[in-house]
């Protein structure tokens, strides 16, 4: 996952870099970030703290492994002005608040039914744009911009807290049985 990943970052990279949005979007079919941050809702809402660890590792892992590919992709490139994609990426509204919400729900509803969720998944994948705020850091990192590395990863960050909120709160909504302790002290 983290070369899919690290792949997906060089391309969205490209797309921002060059202004292409079908680009970016291409990169954002490939990348492997929604996992995790589904997995992460699951956990708290199941009770399961094994789950919650190693969704919260993966994140954290592979967010890492992003803004460094980006960092290195952007302090390399010699396109460094930034252009309108990026710009887009470095001051978070309140719509997005609802589109991680909304994506969240929708991504958990298709992936906890049976039948052809791929659609609502890629769909998920494109509205909530995780990838791009991530390169968009390393852009700030690489150029010496922190307003816009802060910028975007407020973004990321907003976009994965209400994805992984959106989750539990379905999984408490369909009533998923939660994981039960052997010692109720532990």
């Amino acid at each position: 996952n983290l070369w899919i990943l690290i792949i997906a970052v060089f391309i969205a990279s490209i797309g921002l870099n060059i202004d292409s949005t079908p680009i970016i979007i291409g990169a954002m079919l490939i990348s492997p970030l929604m996992g995790p941050i589904i997995g992460t809702g699951i956990a708290v809402g199941i009770n399961d703290m094994e789950l919650m660890k190693r969704s919260m590792r993966n994140l954290l892992t592979a967010s890492l492994f992003a803004i460094l590919a980006a960092t290195v992709y952007f302090w390399i490139s010699p396109l460094n002005e930034a252009q309108s994609e990026l710009l887009a990426r470095t001051s978070p509204t309140f719509y997005d608040v609802i589109i991680a919400i909304l994506g969240g729900a929708a991504g958990f509803l298709a992936l906890s039914t049976t039948g052809n969720h791929f659609q609502v998944i890629v769909g998920v994948a494109i509205s909530t744009a995780l990838l791009p705020p991530l390169c968009t850091v390393g852009f700030g990192i690489a150029t010496g911009n922190w307003l816009y590395s802060l910028g975007a990863f407020y973004l990321f960050f907003i976009n994965s807290v209400f994805i992984a909120i959106s989750t539990f709160l379905s999984v408490r909504l369909f009533k998923f049985s939660t994981k039960v302790f052997a010692d109720k002290n532990h």
